[in-house]
């Protein structure tokens, strides 16, 4: 028997419960941890209210991200063995593979031993940020030394992520952020030049910022009415990489920008670097190497007990925080 995190009903953070579960042996391919951290995504907290991707199957499961100590491993597993310090790339199913937990249980494929110089806390805060970052602005924008790009929701733990790596890599970091309350913190972490939205007419700063040559890459998880200001900001060719919907307003398509710049807007989801063998193991090297020298540095936002995972989710809604929320068992 072990402790696992579950929900038995839709809807906000106090339908969480630990209850004690059997573990059954972990199946061909896959690898069985002692959880050790979890790092908390908001797409954990769209999964537990009905409104994510994927369907959950009550009583539910969840989690993405964990690190931890291998106690077991199935038949076929090759490259880790009980005892290694590992930490998780997140699986294409958290209703199949759920982290909160204990022990828990992934394919084995997923398993990453994490640098030395990274604790429990930032193992666990790593992939799914600095995978979604890579799989856009390198994978997939080809993000250059000479390009400005654009990062909204930047306090995020993806936006920050995607800061650290796009300065690795050379290129002009604009961050966006709602107010500017949180707009020195985010020069902290690398931005080149920060945008308080609501404070600040975007269209103008983005034109002003971008000047002739304009705006080639846009990463943006909000969509909304925004979503004209930044296509009126990019250059000829760019491309806008949409990787979430958190405005609950409409998101117009800005159709004379992208007819007039031949703009390219793209849907993105982690897990088309996730399921491709050859995209995953490029990703893993570059934010290994990065992890490794100190480019890339998990922020973390605030650490909770297992026992406060409701009090953890509610600080995950409350968009107070800058960076990652982990969780320590």
């Amino acid at each position: 028997m072990t402790r696992v995190v579950r929900f038995h009903e839709l809807g906000g953070p106090e339908v969480l419960r630990i209850e004690d579960v059997t573990v059954p042996a972990p199946g061909r391919g896959e690898v069985r941890i002692r959880v050790k951290a979890l790092g908390l995504n908001r797409a954990e907290a769209l999964l537990r209210s009905g409104s994510y991707i994927e369907e959950a199957k009550l009583p539910s499961g969840l989690g993405l991200e964990a690190s931890g100590i291998v106690e077991a491993v199935g038949d076929g597993v090759v490259g880790v063995v009980p005892g290694d310090a590992v930490s998780v790339v997140p699986p294409l199913s958290m209703v199949r593979w759920p982290a909160y937990g204990e022990i828990a249980t992934f394919p084995a494929e997923l398993m990453v031993r994490h640098p030395s110089s990274l604790g429990w806390e930032e193992a666990a805060a790593a992939w799914m940020q600095y995978l979604t970052a890579y799989g856009a602005l390198v994978d997939i924008a080809g993000l250059r030394q000479d390009d400005v790009v654009v990062v909204t929701a930047a306090s995020s733990s993806v936006g920050i992520a995607a800061i650290q790596l796009a300065r690795t890599i050379g290129a002009t970091v604009v961050a966006v952020t709602r107010t500017s309350a949180k707009k020195q913190a985010l020069f902290d972490v690398g931005a080149t030049h920060v945008v308080a939205s609501a404070e600040e007419d975007l269209a103008a700063r983005l034109r002003d910022i971008g000047g002739a040559e304009g705006v080639r890459v846009v990463f943006d998880p909000v969509g909304g009415p925004a979503i004209e200001a930044l296509a009126a900001a990019m250059s000829p060719g760019g491309i806008l990489i949409a990787y979430g919907a958190l405005s609950r307003e409409q998101t117009p398509f800005p159709l004379l920008a992208v007819l007039s710049k031949s703009l390219t807007l793209r849907g993105y989801l982690v897990h088309e670097v996730v399921r491709d063998r050859s995209r995953l193991e490029a990703a893993k090297a570059f934010i290994l190497d990065g992890l490794g020298s100190g480019a890339l540095k998990p922020v973390i936002a605030r650490t909770f007990a297992f026992d406060e995972i409701v009090e953890a989710h509610r600080f995950l809604e409350s968009n107070d925080q800058f960076g990652k929320i982990v969780v320590t068992l």
